[in-house]
């Protein structure tokens, strides 16, 4: 059975490096399962989750044009359900805010959602140039202001 992309196999771990595990392949190629590929869950450490001589299956993920060949173990994995911590307590939805009028729309701080994108953009440019000058007066004032003389 030749190796393409999209294909299962089963390999060998033969090496561990810190940014992963080369794993014998089928007619004698190896691959290289990358670090993010271990596992479905944060990696620190290949060796928490391989040892070399582990027999694992392993999908092909890519194979460039120097034979070099991408595998990966997580998208074999079964996705887990959340897992409900105990003692947690399930989140409800938040209510809709009410706006002026019974509106239920969400009002943030450029108005009501029923103005035009122009007016909400023109509105974001003047709130913005406000808080940019008043930034800029602000860190003038630390610097000995403009046109301050340096002796």
């Amino acid at each position: 059975m030749s190796i393409e992309v999209g294909s299962i196999v089963e390999g060998v771990v033969t090496g561990i490096t810190n940014f992963g595990a080369f794993v014998e392949l089928p007619e004698g190629k190896v691959g290289l399962v990358h670090i993010s590929e271990v596992a479905d869950e944060y990696v620190r450490d290949v060796h928490d989750f391989l040892k070399e001589k582990d027999k694992v299956k392993v999908k092909v993920l890519t194979i460039d044009d120097r034979g070099k060949i991408g595998l990966s173990i997580k998208q074999l994995q079964e996705k887990k359900p959340m897992e409900k911590k105990v003692g947690e307590v399930p989140r409800r939805p938040m209510p809709p805010r009410r706006g002026a009028g019974g509106d239920f729309r969400r009002q943030g701080r450029f108005g009501p959602g029923s103005a035009s994108f122009e007016d909400k953009l023109s509105r974001f440019l003047k709130d913005s140039d406000e808080r940019l000058t008043d930034l800029r007066r602000k860190t003038d004032s630390k610097r000995g202001g403009r046109g301050s003389r340096r002796d």
